[in-house]
């Protein structure tokens, strides 16, 4: 059985670590299947997943092939049979939608023509000129229907509670995200009957008739006003129309889930992807967790996974992963951790022209970070090509293959459609064998934060559809994608994870701040009552803000609406962009007075009356940061995009109480930090060093020096898991400069990573002799000094005396 219970994936009673490559077997040769597992469980993988694509599957409705008889490819049962042989777990994933690169993202093409009332209608009644259907529509969810029947009973019976390898479902894949990328919303006549009904259900009859004025014969009206909003009702549909989409994908995800479960489907969490990143970036990754979190978060039987498409993990992006899977954690429920379902690898050259080229550093640092932030599964995204062979039928669509990519599919991947090796493999498998030897240990640990928390407003990025026609609802979304987090993760994010804070989110729309410190929040001019009214009651009762941003004067319907604004007795706000011939700047005052003046981009300023001033805009001297009690708390507010000024930064975090508990003495900074243990205390300390050019540090934890004040060297692009207080075949490890790449009884496996590398154990007796390195006893300790140059990443085997013990 596989459950999720205390942020852990627990199989037969044992949290487990799944590292995931996905192999599709319906692009490759029957005879390269092994070959293909083989190099996956070679790299350190654990388990395989794959989409089981319905447009291949039943090309021809009625049509089912699962055994390969019309192509070899399609022989899903001996795939399967083929895993279990090699001792892999599975993750299935069988759509109906499955994206993928393939056409109709999998969905057969007589689905559409035989069922046309499924094609979406949009905004003015417009045919929606996209590849997605009526998640709800009745002739879809029949074809569903039949298309579960036939291939979840082939895949129950490989469900590990039945002896097999089977420890996850995914349902469907990354809901939501075409209409979304197009602005498409689903308006066809029963959606918007539906729509009627739930409205009439949330709001009294008359209030609804002056929420949306429409006139005295109120139906019949109904559909044009909603798909050709004007006037002054917009933003009270964008709110309305953006929950009803949450709740109609939550009963999407319910009915396939019922579906599964019908067909055998038990004991094992079904996976919901969430979809997001873009050109690199994080930014709008928070879109899909708005769109999805209420339907993964039903109960613990759901698990929602990240999608990871941020190539290069930089000083430009770094902080991007950081925070989207800290605002993942703020919505997930208590038990589910986090995870990726698509995780990417390889190369980065999808489109065969060497652009967007993937350092070997990518998967490494991704992985890392992921992985010290609590994630317990990550699906290596596509870890094998393969071939996209011609439908049997003509379908007239240039090509005729079953996707878009060409003949050959998946050239970027870290084995190529031909099995060829790339440049990625060797360090992903460096990375994924790393986790998996550590994975006994990785698989219960979370990450150690500081008393600090990111402050999460799913509705702040519930902006993935307004009316092209409307200025007002097309204005307030640029004001919430401008100011919940632009600037937020560009300066204050980065700033954070620089000074080394170790930060989680809290979802402050429908759970509050809860008991959390210090809270960060990235604030626009709209802002929910509810939320404003939270905010100030935590404040008043103790905790310490810092609002970033904009500071809050209208709801999120644009009605005036300044209780924090009222709570803070702030009078006389005024907000300025610069522009051609302006040139914004701001200057440090108060506690920072005497830094340089900087320039910005835009400045909000207050009166705040009794406040303590931080900084003032230059020409005016208008306050636009000031620190001011309120009730037994603190609220920072800091109205400009301030630089990446770190000890300003700190600063201000400190005026606030709260303080890091990791630290180091890297002068030029690029370096990432974090640490995570388990009930046992037992730790890992992860490092990344983000820059191109090698740095020494001497790391801090509590005030005291790690690995007796030794500075550690961390190479150019390089990382390090450093294990604490370890427990191992009956030794405690105090600490070790090299990374733990294998324990099995007598000895434990080091990769080395200094010029002399130290493994410290508790007391003495512990180790016999070797030419590979030196033992020192003293202080009731054993030290073992390797004699091998780490910067070369070679191996050290400590052998144990007496399997460690005296």
């Amino acid at each position: 059985m596989v459950k999720i219970e205390k942020k852990q994936i627990v199989i037969n009673g044992e949290p487990k670590l799944i590292l995931a490559g996905e192999v599709h077997y319906f692009r490759l040769k029957k005879k390269d299947w092994q070959d293909r597992l083989t190099k996956l469980k070679e790299a350190g993988f654990n388990t395989v997943a794959t989409y089981i694509p319905w447009i291949c599957h039943e090309e021809r409705e009625g049509q089912f092939d699962f055994d390969g008889h019309t192509r070899e490819e399609l022989d899903l049962v001996a795939f399967l049979e083929l895993c279990r042989a090699n001792d892999l777990y599975l993750i299935a994933r069988p759509g109906p939608f499955v994206m993928a690169e393939l056409k109709n993202e999998g969905i057969p093409h007589w689905v559409a023509r035989k069922y046309p009332e499924t094609l979406p209608v949009s905004w003015d009644g417009e045919k929606a000129d996209n590849t997605t259907l009526d998640y709800l529509s009745p002739s879809f969810l029949a074809c569903v229907k039949k298309w579960y029947a036939q291939v979840l009973p082939i895949l129950a019976r490989y469900l590990e509670s039945r002896g097999g390898n089977l420890i996850g479902l995914q349902l469907d894949n990354e809901i939501g995200m075409i209409s979304w990328c197009c602005n498409k919303p689903d308006l066809t006549d029963w959606v918007l009957k539906d729509f009627e009904g739930y409205l009439k259900e949330r709001y009294p009859q008359e209030e609804l008739k002056k929420r949306y004025p429409f006139g005295e014969d109120w139906e019949a009206h109904f559909a044009k006003r909603v798909r050709s909003p004007k006037g002054t009702y917009v933003l009270n549909l964008h709110k309305d129309l953006g929950y009803y989409m949450r709740r109609r994908t939550m009963r999407y995800v319910e009915v396939l889930a019922g579906y599964a479960k019908e067909y055998g489907i038990r004991d094992i969490p079904f996976l919901i992807n969430i979809h997001g990143t873009a050109d690199g970036r994080g930014l709008p990754y928070p879109i899909g967790i708005s769109q999805l979190y209420e339907a993964y978060t039903m109960s613990d039987e759901y698990l929602a996974g990240s999608d990871i498409y941020l190539g290069n993990l930089t000083m430009d992006n770094f902080q991007d992963l950081y925070i989207i899977n800290a605002f993942m954690e703020a919505v997930n429920r208590e038990n589910q951790p986090l995870a990726s379902l698509e995780f990417e690898c390889g190369d980065g050259n999808y489109g065969e022209t060497f652009g967007a080229r993937t350092d070997v550093s990518g998967v490494d640092f991704k992985a890392r970070m992921c992985i010290a932030q609590g994630n317990k599964a990550l699906n290596c995204y596509l870890f094998c090509g393969g071939y996209n062979y011609r439908l049997w039928d003509d379908v007239g669509d240039g090509n005729n293959r079953i996707a878009f990519t060409g003949e050959r599919h998946g050239f970027a991947a870290p084995v190529s459609p031909e099995g060829k090796l790339n440049y990625t493999y060797p360090r992903m498998a460096e990375v994924m064998g790393l986790m998996n030897a550590n994975g006994e240990k990785l698989a219960s640990m979370q990450e150690e934060r500081d008393d600090l928390a990111l402050g999460f407003i799913p509705d702040y990025y519930m902006t993935e559809f307004h009316y092209p026609g409307s200025g007002k609802e097309t204005a307030f979304c640029q004001e919430l994608i401008r100011f919940r987090g632009t600037d937020g993760f560009e300066r204050l994010g980065r700033s954070l994870l620089l000074n080394n804070y170790r930060f989680t989110a809290v979802d402050i729309q429908n759970r509050g701040p809860g008991s959390v410190g210090t809270l960060v929040v990235f604030s626009a001019s709209y802002m929910a009552a509810g939320i404003q009214k939270n905010l100030a009651a935590y404040v008043e009762q103790g905790g310490n803000l810092l609002l970033y941003g904009r500071l809050p004067q209208y709801d999120m319907e644009g009605n005036t609406c300044g209780i924090l604004k009222d709570f803070l007795g702030v009078g006389n706000v005024s907000y300025r962009e610069s522009g051609a011939g302006y040139f914004l700047s701001v200057t440090p005052a108060g506690c920072f007075a005497g830094s340089p003046e900087v320039p910005c981009a835009y400045v909000e300023t207050y009166e705040a009356a009794g406040a303590e001033i931080l900084m003032e805009q230059a020409d005016t001297k208008a306050s636009c940061a000031f620190l001011k009690t309120a009730g037994k708390g603190k609220v920072l507010m800091l109205g400009t995009p301030y630089i990446c000024q770190l000890a300003h930064i700190r600063r201000m975090l400190e005026l606030l109480g709260s303080r890091p508990a990791l630290s180091h003495t890297e002068e030029h900074h690029g370096l990432f930090l974090t640490m995570m243990k388990n009930e046992g205390q037992e730790k890992y300390l992860h490092i990344l060093n983000l820059d191109g050019f090698e740095k020494e540090a001497v790391i801090t934890y509590e005030g005291k020096e790690l690995f007796e004040g030794k500075a550690l060297g961390i190479g150019s692009r390089r990382g390090l898991m450093l294990p604490l207080d370890l427990e191992l075949l009956g030794v405690k490890l105090l600490y070790a400069t090299g990374e733990i790449t294998g324990y099995e009884e007598g000895c434990i496996r080091f990769r080395l990573t200094q010029q002399e590398d130290v493994v410290c154990l508790a007391g003495v007796g512990r180790v016999k002799e070797s030419a590979d390195y030196a033992v020192e006893e003293r202080d009731g300790n054993t030290y073992i000094r390797s004699r091998k140059d780490g910067r070369t990443r070679k191996e050290m085997k400590v052998v144990l005396a007496c399997d460690g013990k005296n």
